[in-house]
């Protein structure tokens, strides 16, 4: 976390301690108290006593999505901007009181959704909550702040564009959405919110956060009843609720692998390659999460790093993943290696892809994967971040409040047969978006297994 941005993450488990929790906690259960606030934002409440400590986040209907054409980076921009003080305390100021109490007030702007949060101990719950209701209610949005936000994140752009990584992920979601509202970077280009105006941050707010639908969660030491008559008072002028946005036509790359090649003076080729994935709604969700684990998904026990890293030598790092949202989002292979064994890696990728379409996985990869999936959820959701996070999650998506309960039997029930039917439906090794950074001039990235894809019969 940096100045008053109070940045969502969900922690991460490791192999060894998850085998273990997955003989000791087969499901981890979360009592999740559920009510609704006058204003028809629907709250969440998990009464964690051990600590005295509070976390609150609020979800608002005003992710990156909904940025409008040219005006990407429009919600980033507002989201840094209302963690700028309120109407009556400037930055300065308002940074000074959650200093001295040693709490975190802020907002982020995410892909679905943006998110208002706070942590704080639990005797200045009160005071920290007044901050965030202020910058909610009456933010201060004033023209040098804005200036300031928006310089900062031209600069912060600008510098990720010089990185190969950063240029590879910006071209493939380019091509792989078009126009759609996942089809540019959260952050916008360095263009496009270097004309943003002051107006439209202060549009962008009136028009997003709005507390109909949006959804309230706090987890600590807190009585559901009175945070909730808390705010009642604190959040009551934050009404009125946005209009559902228009779900993008399904995502369809034509037959062969599509190569956008970027020539960069690098030693190594940033290496992108995927096709459409699913939306967080897919019944499939969970087959699909333990078939990408053994395909790319899971660290050294996956068939991308034993073959490409392990068995050749090609890469460092190799991964591959599903990025399920509210709407279609993508799957990716993603990789670096010598500019010289760019050909060579991504023959290996598509055959690994190819083969686990062709048959089933075995005992001992399918047991691993679940026993790995089930066992690190429980570490997703200890401290009181998470769990807040959590449950904007499971209501955002509608996964239930029984869901820390459903999860390790949802996953625990997937079969051989399952892997093998969402492989053969879900991957696409002859329909693909590559897009290499690389040295050209060593890197000869051919379109001989490009053609070859070509010609051979498509799944999508």
């Amino acid at each position: 976390m940096s100045g008053a941005t109070m940045r969502i993450t969900m922690l991460a488990g490791v192999a060894a301690m998850a085998a273990l929790l997955f003989a000791a906690t087969p499901s981890h259960a979360i009592e999740i108290k559920k009510m609704t606030l006058s204003n028809g934002a629907t709250l969440l409440v998990s009464e964690q006593h051990q600590l005295p400590m509070v976390t609150m986040m609020i979800e608002f209907d005003a992710g990156t999505r909904r940025d409008p054409k040219g005006k990407e980076g429009l919600a980033e921009l507002t989201a840094r901007c209302l963690s700028e003080g309120t109407k009556e305390l400037s930055a300065t100021e308002f940074n000074q009181k959650v200093d001295f109490m040693g709490s975190s007030v802020g907002v982020s702007a995410g892909r679905d959704y943006s998110t208002a949060g706070m942590t704080s101990l639990k005797k200045y719950q009160a005071e920290t909550l007044g901050l965030l209701a202020g910058i909610l209610t009456e933010p201060g949005l004033r023209d040098a702040d804005i200036a300031r936000k928006r310089a900062e994140q031209v600069a912060e752009i600008k510098a990720a564009e010089e990185q190969p990584g950063y240029t590879a992920d910006v071209e493939f979601i380019k091509d792989l959405f078009g126009d759609a509202p996942y089809g540019h970077p959260e952050a916008g280009s360095s263009e496009s919110v270097g004309k943003l105006t002051n107006d439209d941050v202060r549009g962008f707010y009136h028009d997003y956060y709005k507390a109909g639908g949006a959804i309230v969660a706090v987890a600590g030491d807190v009585n559901a009843d009175e945070v909730k008559a808390s705010l009642e008072k604190s959040l009551a002028s934050l009404v009125g609720t946005v209009a559902p946005q228009t779900e993008p036509a399904p995502i369809n790359v034509a037959p062969g692998l599509h190569v956008k090649l970027i020539d960069r003076n690098v030693m190594q080729a940033n290496i992108i390659m995927g096709s459409g994935g699913v939306e967080r709604s897919n019944p499939d969700f969970y087959r699909l999460k333990v078939m990408n684990y053994i395909l790319g998904g899971g660290g050294f026990s996956s068939r991308l790093v034993k073959v490409v890293r392990s068995a050749h030598g090609l890469a460092y790092s190799i991964n591959s993943g599903f990025e399920p949202g509210k709407f279609q989002g993508a799957f990716t292979v993603g990789l670096q290696t010598k500019n010289q064994s760019s050909n060579e890696a991504i023959d290996l990728i598509l055959q690994q892809m190819r083969e686990i379409q062709e048959k089933p996985v075995s005992d001992a990869e399918l047991d691993g994967a679940k026993k790995f999936l089930i066992g690190s959820f429980p570490l997703g959701i200890e401290r009181q971040s998470a769990i807040a996070s959590f449950m904007i999650q499971i209501e955002y998506y509608g996964l239930g409040l029984d869901y820390a309960e459903q999860y390790p039997k949802l996953i625990g029930a997937v079969t051989k047969d399952d892997v093998l039917a969402v492989a053969k439906k879900y991957l696409h090794p002859d329909s693909m978006i590559v897009v290499a950074v690389a040295n050209q001039a060593d890197a000869k990235i051919k379109t001989a297994q490009m053609e070859k894809a070509a010609d051979a019969p498509s799944a999508q």
